[in-house]
């Protein structure tokens, strides 16, 4: 007895241990708390409101020699083929040609507007357009035939998610969790309500990359919020749950947009609530990892004696003293080894550097690509974005069921090659089969879904200790690639209506391929150095 005694009082008393031994890894402190925190990561979906608010318009050119004066002029008159050719590929009219005008010094009306108007023989380009609809940035600042400057709007509200890791991690480390969370709510709520009064397609784009370059840390720093409060057996389904928040606040994102169609009432709508959330400067406690890692011991107390208190349990004396004293083993750091070089002079690290970043720019390349794509499978494009970002939740929780029953490797293969095949056979699928296709399109969100969840944890644990954190946040910044890039994927259909799905498919495979190559983690124990890190599957 007192032997193992010794060794007990020899063994480091770390925030887990507490957790695990004590306070409890995921009690009634810690559900309260996720609750809360869900709130912003809920919001850090509206970022996706380019989807609605810029979303593509049916247009044709302004025909002013049939009394047509200005856009919102009908649509459809029965006219129209008179002056605007038909497109071959879909029947309907062109969208940025017409037909020349005739010259023969006379003019219709909105009403009767003869062929022998126009010169059927000379097609020339729009000087001004008519939409279908006006709920979109796309009408206010005539937009039409500008298919890249629309995708712009998506494009740079991606690069701002980029462009804010360096910011919020810095804020975050040095001044706090909580700190970050309320820097980044307010500037959401408030570069968002600017947003809706935007008085040029300039202001507009500058506003979308303000809003995710200062406000983009939204769902981080919830999620470290989370994450550091549960136990090591809960943060596999706090990731996951984490994860589901963010696709339930773009379930609201669809049904607002569905329920609220002018663009500038839908971005008031969204992001006027988010001010309430600066409450939590007052309601929320600080991270107590951040609090321990800062010395702020006496903070640190009482949020555990509050932690202790509200899930019924009761912390020692020793477990405070312990916390609140680290041996000097632990609060000195150990000076490490050089980054790049260890990673040239190591062949196992390199292959890996050179392999979880293409996973991870597959990973948002297609997860978002759906997304942003799903408005157009048919005419009831809110429904179908709703279907399709819903069908996450089921994919998120489904990794936390097999990363543990059949491994990491066995999870992410199956989800790639399953999302590569679904997206292959959504586009040979006949148009007219649109529940069909629906089902297949939303199978293949599943499957990136599922792989999404998995990925923060298979390529944590293939790192060592010293290097886990500077590689995984470069894998994660060049995961950000694939979701500028995927804003974009729309306007290639005009070439072929399956390069988008085709393309997220030859990645999806590709990715999967690259999984084989790197060794399962299920039952290792986690690396703390690199030579432990290249034993990895050697055993």
């Amino acid at each position: 007895m007192t032997e193992k005694h010794e060794v007990e009082e020899e063994k480091m008393i770390d925030l887990d241990h507490v957790l695990v031994n004590e306070l409890g890894q995921f009690g009634r402190y810690q559900l309260l708390f996720m609750f809360l925190v869900a709130l912003p990561m809920m919001s850090s979906a509206f970022f996706s409101d380019y989807i609605f608010i810029a979303s593509a318009l049916e247009h044709r050119c302004l025909v002013p020699e049939c009394g047509e004066l200005n856009k919102s002029v009908p649509f459809k008159p029965e006219w129209i083929t008179n002056a605007i050719p038909l497109d071959p590929a879909t029947s309907k009219s062109k969208t940025c040609e017409r037909y020349a005008s005739a010259h023969s010094g006379g003019n219709g009306t909105m009403d009767n507007c003869p062929a022998e108007l126009f010169d059927l023989s000379n097609i020339v380009e729009c000087n001004g357009f008519v939409y279908e609809r006006n709920n979109s940035v796309v009408y206010d600042f005539d937009l039409g035939c500008q298919e890249w400057l629309r995708s712009l709007a998506g494009t740079l509200s991606s690069l701002g998610t980029l462009l804010v890791l360096p910011f919020i991690g810095y804020i975050s480390d040095h001044f706090g969790r909580r700190v970050a969370l309320i820097i980044s709510i307010f500037n959401t709520a408030a570069i968002g309500v600017v947003k809706a009064f935007s008085t040029d397609y300039v202001m507009f784009l500058v506003l979308q990359l303000l809003e995710t370059t200062l406000g983009g840390g939204l769902f981080s720093s919830g999620y470290i919020f989370a994450a550091e409060l549960v136990g090591p057996k809960y943060r596999v389904f706090a990731t996951a749950t984490s994860s589901s928040t963010f696709a339930t606040g773009q379930v609201i994102l669809g049904a607002v947009a569905w329920a609220v169609q002018p663009w500038r009432l839908l971005v008031l709508t969204l992001y006027i609530p988010i001010f309430l959330l600066l409450s939590y400067y007052w309601i929320l406690p600080e991270s107590i990892r951040w609090l321990l890692s800062k010395r702020r011991y006496s903070e640190a107390k009482r949020v555990l004696e509050n932690v202790a208190r509200t899930n019924g349990k009761k912390i020692s004396e020793k477990s405070v003293h312990a916390l609140m004293n680290p041996s000097a083993d632990n609060s000195v750091k150990k000076e490490g080894r050089n980054l790049i070089r260890s990673i040239f002079r190591s062949q196992v690290l390199l292959r890996r550097v050179c392999t979880t970043p293409i996973w991870w720019m597959t990973t948002t390349f297609v997860y978002y690509g759906l997304s942003i794509n799903s408005t157009s499978l048919s005419s009831t494009m809110y429904l179908n974005y709703i279907l399709t970002v819903a069908i996450e939740i089921p994919g998120f929780y489904t990794a936390v069921l097999t990363l543990d029953r059949f491994g990491r490797k066995p999870t992410l293969c199956i989800g790639f090659f399953f999302s590569a095949v679904c997206n292959i056979a959504f586009v040979f699928i006949d148009t007219e089969l649109s529940a069909l296709r629906l089902c297949i399109y939303l199978a293949g969100k599943f499957g990136i879904s599922l792989v999404f969840t998995s990925l923060y944890l298979y390529t944590s644990e293939l790192y060592p200790t010293e290097f886990r954190h500077s590689l995984l946040g470069f894998s994660s910044m060049i995961g950000r690639i694939g979701s500028v890039c995927a804003p974009l994927t729309p306007m290639l259909v005009v070439y072929w209506h399956g390069i988008p799905n085709t393309m997220f498919a030859i990645l999806g495979l590709i990715s999967g391929l690259l999984v084989l190559t790197q060794p399962e983690t299920l039952g290792t124990k986690l690396p703390d150095t690199l030579e432990e890190a290249e034993n990895i599957g050697t055993t």
